[in-house]
Formats: C-alpha cells, sequence, structure tokens
C-alpha cells in the first residue's frame, strides 16, 4: 500500500504495540513518519498500517464498523472504550469483555437485566446479557440447545463472567419447582470446593483452574429452568506429584496443612515438610490465609451436603497422598529391587497406611513388587527404585483423580439434573492459550485444546461471514476458509503425530526424551509448522494460531505415563474405608493379563477433548473472550502488549483476519454518501436512490471487485483507504480556495484596524505635548516658593546647633573636675585593703608551713609502724595453711553430723513406712489369695481344653517330630503346673494364720518405733545446736582469711601470689586450680554401701509373694542391647529411658526382692561410658537418659526418701545432689505428662537401684564438666595476654575510654566462645533439662575465672593497662555471649567472674576520671568497704 505526504498511519513501537504517526515525507522504499512525541522514524511501506483521523473518540461498539479493521484499529478501539468504562465490545456476534477491576453495580442491575429481554443482539450497547439473552431466544425459537464458551487468561474475569450469564438465564428462566435457591446460587456454592481442589497458583495467576469446567442449565419445554449439572474436562493429575518452581500444588493440600487440630490429627505439618509439596518454595498466598480458606472449604461441603463422615475420609486421603509422597527407597537385597529408605520413610508409610485404612505390609508389597500372569500362574516381580516411584506417583495420581470426580459427581447430585430435559445452555469455562518462558507437557495439552476450540471458533465465525453475505445478496464462492488443520494433525494425526509418537516412546520403559525428540524430528521434518531450536537438541517449537511456542521434553516421557496398576485398585478397595473402597469399586480392563495397564494422558486428554467437542458441535455457540487489561489488577490501566497477546490467544485477531479475507469493509449506504458523496457532487442534486448513487461514485472513482448488497457496500481490504486517499485529496483542494479568500479578508481586516490605530495615536501625541509644557511651568513657580521656606529652616536649624553644643561643653567641663575627685577617694581606699589582705596572708603562709612540717613526721612515724604491721601479715599469711587443715577438719566433722543425723531421722521414717507398707501388703495378699484360688479352679478347666486341642495337634502332625516334642514337654509343664495349683490350695490356710500373725508383731513393733523416734528427735535437737556453733566458726576464719588476702592484694600483689592463692574462696573448688592438672576416672558404679544405709530385713522368704519377673529374663539381652545403641529422642523425651522403665515396669522388677536387672542395667550404662567416651555426644546424651529415668522413678516409686539420701562427697556434689533432687521433684517437666500415674511399691533392690542411678548422674555431670574445663584449659593459658599488635606503646596510652578495645581479638577467643556455642547445641539437642546446663555453665565460667585470676597474678607482664582493656573486652564478649544464651540457662555465671572483673577493674583505674580512695574500694571491692 502506497502512502501520501500527511497521511495517518499507525507504527510499530516495542513497548505500546501501535502508536500513532503522520507521514512528513515519501521516499522511493522508505516512509518517513513522525510520531505524536514527536520523533522521526524511517520504515518500509509494509510495516505501516492505515489510520482513520476521523475515529470516534470514545470508539466503535462493534470492531466491524471500523473503517481500517486492523490490528492497531482493534486495540485501540478496546482502550478507548475500557478509559469510558465501557467494558464490552462487539465483533461481530463475538462478545470481547475486558477485566475492569472494580464494580460497576449499575451494569448488572434488575433494570438493565429488563431492558435487555427479548432485544435483538446490536440493537443496544455490547453486554454479557445481550449474548445470554441471544442464546436463550435461539433456544426457544429454534428448539436448538445452545452453548457460551467464555474464553481468556486467568484473571480475566471468567468465573465472573460466567457468574452473571447464568444470573441472566436464572432471572429470565425462574425455575421450575419451588426452591429456595436460584441455580445460580447452588452453582456458585460449589465454587470454593471446585476452586480448592481443582485451582492451583501458576506463574501468572495465584488461583488458576487446572481443568476445564461446563456448566449445563437445563430447561423443560415451557422455558423454565429444570435442572443443573456441571462436567469437568481436562483435569491436570500431574500436579499432584509434580510442580514448577513459583508454582503451587491443588489449594486443598495447603489448607489441610493449615488446618491445626485436623492437621495434627492427621500428622501434617508445614508445607516444606512434604516433596510433593516443597517442589517449589512458594508456600503462601499473598493477602490469602490458608485457615480461613480450609473453613470455606468445609462450609462448602457441608452446603452441598457431604456428610462429616465424607468430609474427614476426603481429608484423610489427602494427608495419605502427602505421606505417599515422602515414602523414599533404596535398593534392596535382591538385584532390581527396592524397599523402604530409612525410618523416616517408614513412618510416612505407616501413616498413609493407617490413613488410607489398609495394611502397611500390602502397601509395601504394592509399592515395591508386581505380579505378572502367565499360563503357569502368577509371578511376582521386584521393582527398582525408579518404578517403585514412578508407581507411587501412580497411585497419588489415579487417588487424587477418583476423589475428584466424586466430588463433582456429588455437586450434581447436590445441585439437581433433569435427565429428561432436551434443551439446554452450556457455559464453558476453560483455560486459555497459555506460552511461558518454560513450556512443559502440561502448556502442550492446554494449547492443543486451545487450537481445537480455535478450529471451532474459525468454522464459526466463517459461518457468520457466510450467513451476513447470503441475507445480503453477495457472491462468496471465492472466499477462502482460513484453517489450523495442519497443526491439528501435526499433534493428533495417526500413525506419525506427536501424540502417537510420545505414546509409543512411552511404551519402551528404556526410552528417553531425547530418544523421542530425535523419533520427532525425523518423522516429521518436512512439517511447516514444526521447528527445531538451535541451542538445544530435544526441545521444539510449534507454530500456533497465537505464535510460536517452544516445548522443553524434559519431562514429556513422564508426565504423559499413567499406568492404571491392578494392585493399586485391589489394595484401596480392601480399605475398612467404605468411601475409600467405593471409590476404587471398577476394575480396569484385561486385569487377568498383567498386573498394569499403559494408560496415555495425552490420549486420554484426546478423548476427552473429543467428546467435549462433540457437544459443542451439538450445540449453537456463542462466543465470550474475556481480556485482562494489565498484569497488577488495577483499575483504569491498559497495558497494549498484554492486551495484544490476549487478542491473539482469544482468537480475536484470527476473526479479524477471516474477516480481511472478505470483504472487511461494509457500510451502509447512508453512511457511506455521507463520507464520499462529495466526489461527484455531479450526481448529487439528482434524483437517485442511495444504492445507484454509491454505484456511479465507486465506478467514477474506478474501483473494482466491490459488492452492493441490500443495506450495505462492501468493500476489498484496501479500497476504503483509496477512497479516503481520494477523499483527501478533494478536501485539500477545497481547502486551499479556502484558504486564499480567508487570508484576503484578514488582511483588509488587519490594513483597516492598523489605518483607524495611527490617527488615534497622532491625536494622543498631541495632547501629552501640550500637558507636558503646562506642568513644566507650574513646577518652575513651585521651586521658587520651596527656595524660600527651605532657607529659613536651615538658617534656624543652624542657631539651634550652636547653642546646644555650647550647653554639651559646658556640662562635660564640670563633669571631668567631678569624676577626678571621686578617683583620688576611691585609690585611697583600694590602698588601704590592699596593705590589709597582704598581712592576713603572710600570716596564714607562716601557720600553713609549720602544719606541714607536722603531718610529715607524723607521716613517716606511721609508715615505720605500717612497716612493722606488714611484716608480721606476711608471717600471719605463711601460716594461711594451717587455718585451712583446721577449717577442713571442721567441715569434715561437719558433714560427719550432717550424715548422721540424717540417717538417723530417715531410717526411723523408712521403718515406720514400711510397717505401714507391711501391713497393708498383708492384708492385699489375703485378697489376693482368695482370687488365686478362684483363677486356679478356672485355669485346671482351661488347661483341660488345652490338653484335648494338643491331643488333637498330636494327632494330626505325627510327622513333624519337633513340634511333637514341644507338644509333650508342653504337657508335661501343664502337669507340673496342675500339681503346684494343688498344692498351693492347701497351703493357703496356713498362709492366713501366718499373716494374722505377723499383723499383730507390727502393730506392736510400731509402738516401739514410735518411742525410738521420740528419743532421736532430742537428739536432733542437740546435734544442730552443735551443727550452728560450727557454722559460726567457719564464718569467722572465713571473715579472717578474707581480711588477710585484701591486705596482701593492697600491700604487695605481685610479691604475695602465694598468699592470695591460698586464700580464694570455696566456692572455687578450695584454691588456685592448675590448668594442667588431670583427674583420672573410674568408670565403676559406686558401691550401695557409700549411699545406703543397709536395711533390716525383717521379713522370712516366705512372706515375700512370688513375682514371675523370671520369665522376662531372656528379654534382659536384648535391653542391655538398647542401652548399648543410640536410640535418639521422640517428641524431646529420651527413648532409652523410656524405653528401660517400661521394661521394668513391664516386668515387675521394682515389686521384686532379688533380681540382678538393676545391675545389669547400670554395669550397661558404665560400659557405654567406658568405652564411648572420646565421643563428645555420649555425655550429653546418657545425662539426659538418666535423669529422664530418675525422674520416673522418683515419680511413681512410693519409697522415694531414699533418693536424697546424702552421701560422702565434697561440698560441691552434696550441693549438685540436692539441687538435683530439686529439679527432679517435678518431673512432669522433663516427660511431659501430668495424668495417669501409677505408684509402684518398690522393694530394696529397686531403692538401692535408685541411689546408684544418682550416683552415676553425679558422675556423668562430672565427666562432662571435666571435659569442658580440659578443653577451655589450653585455650585459655594461650590467651590471658593481649597480642603485640593490641599494646599501647608506654608514655602514648589514649585517656579516651574505649579506645583499646576496639582493638581486634585473637582467635583464641572466638575458639572459646564457637566451643561454648557447640557445646551448648549439643546440650540442646539431647534435651539436657535446663538445671544441669544452668549448672554446667556456672561451673566453667567459675574456672575461667580462677584461670584466668592465677595468670593474672601469677606472670608479671600481664599485669598491665594494655593487657586489662584487652581483657574486659573479653568479659565483654563473655558478657554478651550469656545475654544471648538467656538467664534460663546461664543463671548467675557472670557474677562468678566477680574477681577477674574487679581485677580488671584495678588495672584500668587511671582510665576513669580522678576518684577518692573510698570510691575505688565501694567499685573495685565492696567487700573492703
Amino acid at each position: 500500500m502506497s502512502f501520501r505526504r500527511g497521511a495517518n498511519v499507525w507504527l510499530e513501537d516495542k513497548d505500546l504495540a501501535w502508536m500513532e504517526a503522520e507521514v512528513v515525507e515519501v521516499r522511493e522504499k522508505l516512509v518517513v513518519a513522525v510520531t505524536a512525541q514527536g520523533k522521526r522514524v524511517s520504515v518500509s511501506h509494509e510495516k505501516l498500517l492505515p489510520r482513520d483521523p476521523d475515529a470516534e473518540h470514545g470508539g466503535v461498539d462493534d470492531m466491524t464498523k471500523l473503517t481500517y479493521l486492523n490490528e492497531p484499529g482493534v486495540l485501540y478501539n478496546l482502550a478507548r472504550r475500557y478509559a469510558l468504562n465501557e467494558i464490552y465490545t462487539y465483533t461481530g456476534s463475538i462478545l470481547i469483555a475486558v477485566n475492569p477491576f472494580t464494580k460497576l453495580p449499575h451494569l448488572y442491575n434488575e433494570h438493565m437485566m429488563e431492558q435487555y429481554k427479548g432485544v435483538r443482539l446490536g440493537e443496544l450497547s455490547p453486554h454479557v446479557f445481550a449474548v445470554a439473552d441471544a442464546s436463550y431466544r435461539a433456544m426457544m425459537i429454534e428448539g436448538r440447545s445452545q452453548s457460551i464458551l467464555v474464553s481468556g487468561e486467568s484473571g480475566a474475569g471468567k468465573t465472573e463472567t460466567t457468574k452473571l450469564i447464568m444470573q441472566y438465564l436464572t432471572y429470565v428462566g425462574g425455575r421450575a419447582s419451588i426452591d429456595s435457591r436460584t441455580v445460580e446460587q447452588q452453582v456458585l456454592e460449589s465454587n470454593p470446593l471446585l476452586e480448592a481442589f481443582g485451582n492451583a497458583r501458576t506463574v501468572r495467576n495465584d488461583n488458576s483452574s487446572r481443568f476445564g469446567k461446563f456448566v449445563e442449565i437445563q430447561f423443560n419445554a415451557t422455558g423454565r429452568i429444570s435442572g443443573a449439572a456441571i462436567r469437568t474436562y481436562l483435569l491436570e493429575r500431574s500436579r499432584v506429584v509434580q510442580i514448577s518452581d513459583r508454582e503451587r500444588n491443588y489449594h486443598c493440600f495447603y489448607q489441610l496443612c493449615a488446618s491445626g487440630k485436623d492437621a495434627e490429627k492427621y500428622k501434617v505439618g508445614h508445607p516444606s515438610t512434604f516433596h510433593y509439596l516443597n517442589q517449589s518454595k512458594t508456600y503462601e498466598l499473598d493477602g490469602i490465609s490458608s485457615a480461613q480458606e480450609y473453613v470455606k472449604t468445609r462450609r462448602a461441603m457441608d452446603i452441598v451436603g457431604i456428610s462429616s463422615s465424607d468430609q474427614e475420609a476426603i481429608f484423610r486421603i489427602l494427608a495419605g497422598i502427602l505421606h505417599l509422597g515422602n515414602i523414599e527407597f533404596s535398593p534392596g537385597f535382591e538385584h532390581d529391587s527396592s524397599t523402604v529408605n530409612d525410618a523416616r520413610s517408614k513412618f510416612h508409610l505407616q501413616m498413609a497406611a493407617k490413613l488410607l485404612m489398609c495394611s502397611p505390609n500390602l502397601l509395601l508389597a504394592t509399592l515395591c513388587t508386581r505380579s505378572i500372569q502367565t499360563l503357569e500362574g502368577s509371578i511376582i516381580k521386584a521393582l527398582d527404585c525408579p518404578a517403585a516411584v514412578a508407581g507411587r506417583d501412580a497411585l497419588a495420581k489415579t487417588l487424587y483423580a477418583r476423589l475428584f470426580d466424586w466430588l463433582v459427581e456429588n455437586i450434581n447430585k447436590s445441585v439437581g439434573q433433569d435427565l429428561d430435559s432436551k434443551m439446554q445452555i452450556g457455559v464453558l469455562d476453560i483455560y486459555g492459550f497459555e506460552c511461558f518462558k518454560s513450556n512443559s507437557f502440561e502448556q502442550f495439552c492446554i494449547n492443543f485444546a486451545n487450537e481445537k476450540l480455535q478450529q471451532h471458533f474459525n468454522e464459526h465465525v466463517f459461518k457468520m461471514e457466510q450467513e451476513e453475505y447470503r441475507n445480503e445478496d453477495i457472491n462468496w464462492s471465492y472466499i477462502e476458509f482460513i484453517d489450523n488443520q495442519d497443526v491439528l494433525d501435526l499433534i493428533e494425526k495417526k500413525p506419525i503425530g506427536i501424540i502417537s509418537l510420545l505414546d509409543e516412546a512411552c511404551m519402551f520403559p528404556k526410552s528417553t526424551h531425547e530418544s523421542f525428540s530425535m523419533k520427532l524430528f525425523q518423522s516429521l521434518r518436512n512439517h511447516e509448522r514444526l521447528e527445531k531450536e538451535k541451542f538445544s537438541e530435544t526441545d521444539f517449537t510449534i507454530s500456533h494460531y497465537a505464535g510460536k511456542v517452544t516445548y522443553q521434553t524434559d519431562s514429556f516421557l513422564d508426565k504423559n505415563r499413567d499406568y492404571v496398576i491392578l494392585e493399586h485398585c485391589n489394595l484401596l478397595s480392601s480399605s475398612k474405608c467404605y468411601f475409600i473402597s467405593g471409590l476404587f469399586t471398577s476394575f480396569p480392563e484385561d486385569a487377568s493379563r498383567s498386573s498394569y495397564k499403559f494408560s496415555s494422558v495425552s490420549s486420554r486428554f484426546k478423548q476427552q477433548l473429543q467428546a467435549l467437542m462433540e457437544t459443542l458441535n451439538s450445540t449453537e455457540p456463542h462466543y465470550v473472550r474475556c481480556v485482562k487489561p494489565n498484569s497488577l489488577n488495577r483499575p483504569q490501566k491498559f497495558e497494549n502488549q498484554s492486551v495484544l497477546h490476549q487478542l491473539r490467544c482469544g482468537g480475536v485477531l484470527e476473526a479479524v483476519r477471516i474477516s480481511l479475507a472478505g470483504y472487511p469493509t461494509r457500510r451502509m449506504y447512508s453512511e457511506f454518501l455521507d463520507r464520499f458523496g462529495l466526489m461527484a457532487l455531479e450526481y448529487i442534486d439528482e434524483s437517485f436512490n442511495e444504492k445507484t448513487l454509491t454505484e456511479k461514485i465507486l465506478k467514477k472513482l474506478k474501483l473494482e471487485n466491490f459488492q452492493l448488497g441490500r443495506t450495505k457496500v462492501f468493500l476489498r481490504a484496501g479500497q476504503i483507504a483509496y477512497l479516503d486517499s481520494r477523499r483527501n485529496e478533494v478536501l485539500d483542494s477545497a481547502a486551499r480556495l479556502v484558504q486564499g479568500r480567508f487570508q484576503t479578508f484578514i488582511a483588509r481586516k488587519e490594513f483597516v484596524q492598523a489605518r483607524g490605530a495611527t490617527v488615534a495615536l497622532q491625536a494622543y501625541c498631541r495632547g501629552c505635548l501640550a500637558r507636558s509644557i503646562y506642568a513644566m511651568r507650574r513646577q518652575e513657580a513651585a521651586s521658587l516658593l520651596i527656595q524660600k521656606y527651605a532657607r529659613r529652616w536651615l538658617s534656624r536649624q543652624t542657631f539651634e546647633r550652636f547653642y546646644s553644643a555650647a550647653l554639651v561643653i559646658q556640662s562635660s567641663v564640670r563633669s571631668f573636675t567631678a569624676c577626678k575627685k571621686f578617683a583620688c577617694i576611691r585609690e585611697r581606699k583600694a590602698a588601704m585593703l590592699i596593705q590589709a589582705r597582704w598581712r592576713m596572708w603572710k600570716r596564714r603562709a607562716l601557720f600553713q608551713q609549720h602544719r606541714h612540717a607536722v603531718i610529715s613526721i607524723q607521716c613517716a612515724w606511721r609508715q615505720k609502724f605500717a612497716r612493722r604491721e606488714l611484716r608480721k601479715l606476711r608471717m600471719a599469711a605463711n601460716e594461711a595453711g594451717a587455718l585451712r587443715e583446721a577449717k577442713n577438719k571442721l567441715e569434715h566433722q561437719l558433714e560427719d553430723l550432717t550424715l548422721r543425723i540424717t540417717i538417723e531421722k530417715r531410717l526411723r521414717v523408712v521403718a515406720e513406712e514400711a510397717k505401714h507398707i507391711e501391713v497393708s501388703k498383708f492384708q492385699k495378699s489375703l485378697e489376693l489369695l482368695h482370687s488365686e484360688l478362684n483363677a486356679a479352679k478356672l485355669a485346671t478347666v482351661d488347661e483341660r481344653i488345652k490338653n484335648s486341642t494338643l491331643l488333637f495337634e498330636i494327632d494330626t502332625l505325627r510327622k513333624d517330630k519337633e513340634i511333637l516334642q514341644f507338644g509333650l514337654k508342653r504337657m508335661g509343664e501343664i502337669k507340673d503346673e496342675n500339681l503346684f495349683l494343688k498344692n498351693s490350695m492347701e497351703s493357703l490356710a496356713k498362709r492366713n494364720m501366718e499373716l494374722e500373725h505377723n499383723l499383730q508383731k507390727s502393730q506392736n513393733d510400731c509402738s516401739k518405733t514410735l518411742k525410738k523416734l521420740q528419743e532421736t528427735e532430742e537428739r536432733f535437737s542437740e546435734l544442730q545446736q552443735n551443727l550452728h556453733s560450727l557454722e559460726e566458726k567457719l564464718s569467722n576464719l572465713q571473715e579472717e582469711n578474707h581480711i588477710l588476702r585484701l591486705n596482701a592484694i593492697h600491700q604487695s600483689p605481685l610479691n604475695s601470689l602465694a598468699l592470695v592463692r591460698k586464700h580464694l574462696p570455696e566456692k572455687y573448688s578450695g584454691g588456685v586450680i592448675s590448668p594442667n592438672t588431670r583427674e583420672k576416672h573410674v568408670f565403676e558404679t559406686p558401691t550401695p554401701t557409700k549411699y545406703l544405709v543397709s536395711l533390716p530385713q525383717t521379713m522370712s522368704s516366705t512372706q515375700r509373694p512370688s513375682i514371675s519377673y523370671e520369665r522376662h529374663e531372656e528379654n534382659y539381652e536384648l535391653l542391655i542391647g538398647c542401652i548399648k545403641e543410640t536410640l535418639g529422642f521422640k517428641d524431646g523425651k529420651p527413648v532409652a529411658a523410656c524405653i528401660i522403665y517400661r521394661c521394668l515396669l513391664q516386668w515387675r522388677a521394682f515389686e521384686a526382692e532379688r533380681t540382678t536387672v538393676f545391675d545389669n542395667i547400670i554395669e550397661a550404662i558404665n560400659d557405654v561410658l567406658q568405652l564411648d567416651c572420646e565421643y563428645e555426644d555420649v555425655l550429653p546424651y546418657w545425662l539426659s537418659n538418666t535423669s529422664a529415668l530418675m525422674c520416673l522413678l522418683q515419680r511413681n516409686l512410693r519409697s522415694n526418701g531414699f533418693l536424697q539420701t546424702p552421701n560422702r562427697r565434697s561440698v560441691g556434689s552434696a550441693g549438685l545432689t540436692g539441687r538435683m533432687a530439686q529439679a527432679l521433684r517435678s518431673p512432669l517437666k522433663l516427660m511431659g505428662h501430668e495424668d495417669g500415674i501409677s505408684y509402684v511399691d518398690a522393694k530394696y533392690p529397686a531403692i538401692l537401684f535408685k541411689q546408684q542411678l544418682t550416683a552415676c548422674l553425679e558422675k556423668i555431670f562430672g565427666l562432662l564438666r571435666d571435659n569442658v574445663k580440659r578443653e577451655l584449659s589450653p585455650l585459655l593459658s594461650q590467651c590471658i595476654q593481649a597480642p603485640k599488635s593490641n599494646r599501647t606503646p608506654t608514655g602514648r596510652t589514649s585517656k579516651l575510654p574505649g579506645v583499646s578495645a576496639q582493638q581486634p581479638l585473637k582467635a583464641h577467643w572466638e575458639c572459646i566462645i564457637e566451643f561454648l556455642n557447640s557445646f551448648l547445641v549439643e546440650l540442646h539437642q539431647n534435651y539436657v533439662p535446663s538445671f544441669f546446663i544452668r549448672k554446667l555453665i556456672t561451673q566453667v565460667f567459675s574456672f575461667i575465672n580462677i584461670q584466668l585470676f592465677n595468670s593474672l597474678l601469677l606472670r608479671r607482664e600481664c599485669c598491665t593497662f594494655s593487657n586489662g582493656e584487652y581483657i574486659k573486652s573479653v568479659l565483654a564478649m563473655l558478657e554478651k555471649w550469656l545475654a544471648d544464651v538467656t538467664e534460663e540457662f546461664a543463671g548467675t555465671s557472670w557474677h562468678e567472674l566477680n574477681y577477674i572483673r574487679q581485677a580488671v577493674g584495678f588495672l584500668v583505674i587511671h582510665q576513669k576520671k580522678r576518684k577518692t580512695l573510698e570510691e575505688i574500694r565501694q567499685d573495685l571491692c565492696p567487700v573492703c568497704s
């Protein structure tokens, strides 16, 4: 097409797609155009399209009315209408709906529906109600079913448009039966349910439908609504097991994970813990709560009518699918076999079987094996790991697909469908054309479906074109039909279509996507619609109607395989849940020949698509194309590139292309004459009709290939542009003539105006000149008068100035004379005052000199006396060892006294408790004996029955010798038990008599013990008084030691190191600890005599009840094996401790008077500690287990007083045992149980076991503490002194606070912090109680304090200001670490560093401002003040 200068054109643009421009220059092959922004562009003729300059500002309501029906014309017509909130536009009978992203209530009220009721399509402005009314009227007139196809990309408003269509059909059709809810309400109430199970997040939309929905609204013969049904197509099953990045699985899985109590019931946690959900890192949607959506889904199920039991079964299935995805496989013992990978996979296998209510073993066999039917029988074949994973995914997809079909069927039952209806209107809501950066098998199937629908759309558009031509009597036989059948043949044609080749590749197990791509390019290399990518050997490109799409074949084969496996159907049909078994009532065909049948996803997709097309072909279609104006979902924002892409994908531009193939320009005769009649004015005045006049105009312009219809003129593509160019030429010539006449009129008018202005200007100038002469004369007269008055005023001013000056001079002279006299008087008084002050200062200086001399003499005398006292203090400090020995002796005596008092007191309590326990046990034993007598009688009857059964087994199994021998032994045991029971019956009477006699004895013993208790209490009060006196002596000794230590520090800290080291407080282990000392630990259990006083054995062997714990001796080895293995923790509880306690409780070992199981447990724990002590995690693990076991014993054993028996240990160990007992008094903190406490009457071995376990716990604690000290000792010895780079030269120390603290620290302290962090993490991982962690950290910091303080005193080079600043920064690091640890685990550890902090403060004391001695004493050592 040729363009002339001044033509209006459309120019392509990368950002705006098309932009307005005007041709300013035409060359041979190029055209120079200027855009609206003033930019000049040179392009070829082919890249420009004509633009109508007279287009309406508001656009046209029907695209066929456009002067130029081209791509930019369609785009900008939609943009103009969208800017005016006109969101609906026709393209023939096709409705284009642009999403406004805002509410327009005036468009959808009842008044608007009444306006469109019964109105022919096109008479009113475009509206979705018009399309719905046209389909309803066509159904009623023609008696044929209709369909409305709503398409568009995600977020374009398809669901809202479908809702409006159903709303209008409900309005015009009503409902035949009386119902409280309309069809629209019933269908929309099921939307949350279908969205939860059928929608998912894609790259472009957070709520994309991954299935096609066809809503059938059924009518009776009178046009009233009689029912409705929902049909679903093309569910994306592969999304259940595989998702891409930034996408999500179906919403229902995430809703279940956020359901709270239901999630806990089904053992479902965060989505990141499941394989089917964590393939993408997107778990939440912006602005959407999964928990609230779960409640909406539940409410939708209630509305639809799904019972609570069915709802529970549905979510059980979803949870089972998630657990199925977490089952991992590893190679088995046999070749090409597989088994469950680890304990985590076994747990998920158990949970999946529990949720699906089937056997775990059967589920494992179904996943790992396959059965093959042959003529000789069934063969079981093991599957390798990839095959097992494929089978697992196939089971998940099949289960989810059956569940989705059941939901749709249940929704249809709730809505109510009329099976006898012969007329219906179907509304199809299906996903649109997709083209992403990475396109896989799902996009291939979706685009294949859109190609099918586009072919149906093209046929409909072409049919409407033919209808238009036929109504206007236009010859249309030569018009070519534009079809996309070649693309459909490329995809679905047999035997060399893409789907056929894909199915063929999937039939062979060893096929890969490389072999499939090679076969595809070999078979279809000459097809014009198929292209091969340059930079990939496996990707291929298909030229669709909407553009080229490149597909990646990496996962084509895996996603296309969908095996229908017989074992899966048998497994789920055998489920105990009737709901799950009901989903699998039908079995696949040919089940007898093969265990599984290959099912192609693409082939099934093609069949469902064919069924949908058959449904659409049987109806009269109506099309609604929804367009999303922008990707930000904001109103009044129109993105040209996005809309243009949607118009291509929606087939709108394809419809324009079909129109361009015929007669795209159609004008009414009246419109044509209004626009182009000026080109043949000679025919206008004559009496011709409009059709004849139009024909004469076209023949005058020498146009061909046009058609004259009944009411319109039909022009070929490009003819309207030629007519416009000729019209513009006529208008240009007329414009030039009008411009010439107009310019002449303007020139004469300007001349007349200029002449009148000249005359007026001359008159004004003469008047101005006369006025100026008169003004000058008036000014001369006025100036003479002003001069006269000015001279008089100046003379008066001069006289007044001289007069005032004379007065000022006279007053100044008088003032100077008076000031001089006053100064003389003032000097005399000042001289007298100075003399008085000089005499006073001289006397005061003499007095101060005498006082200073007296003070110097006194200081010298006091210094001599202080040196004498210092020598005495040094001699006393050398005798500190003797004081310490005396103190230790007093401590041992105090410990012995407290031990004796406690033992005597507890012996009394134990004796009293034992008496009461024995009395109650004697009464219980009487009752037990009666019950055993009755049980013995019943046992004899049971044994007779067993004898008969054994005789029957002997007769039937004579050939099996081993079983026969076992039966004979069993017979002998039964006879012995019968004899034993008979003897026990005879001894019952004797036993009763003995028990009564013992009861009387025990009552007598109780009265005696009460008297003894009174005596011991008196003795206890005496011992307590002695204890108070000893404590007072100890406090006096400590105060003396403390005073000696402080005196030594103040006098000479470097010359009295030994004295200070000996007088450190007892909480630091009684002295200075050498960093090189190592303690040798012996892994032996302390003897019970150290911790427990032997109890009186008053009961005879005949009085002890016989307990059958000996039967469990064969299980002891298994328990010992559990102790030697690391079983870990479950829910924060040590598994080994729980197993030991449960076994002992089951075997009734606590009630046994003789057993070796306790000794075996303690020996096993010691063996583990001795063998594995080199591993760092063994001690925390057994510290947690022993404390938990101690907690269980403390809670459940009645005689818990023995657990607090003191032992002969140091003060630190006794304190640990006491606080440990207090920490273990609330065992609920460790085990997490509060109810169901069952007390057990403990015997002597159980009480002894508790004491042994306490000793073992203290030993583990000591080993763990010593290991930490051993690790820290070499580091502390290396990092006490600041690095050389951190020191400040002597004499140049910065007086600014914090300067030296900013120097970089040595790596040793970072190692210490890292070691403490790893040590704390290790304790947390082993769930060590906070009491032990707090105690360990406190003792470790006490050790750090001792080491740093000793090193600081023993090494003189460390006692510098720079080193003090270095250690101060290190203490800040430790303080920050303690703050991060929190007080729960740190406790009072910071106070343990008190001495090193005081020493560091003394080193950096000159950095602070000047203070008095009392302030320094208060800051550094408050004890001295």
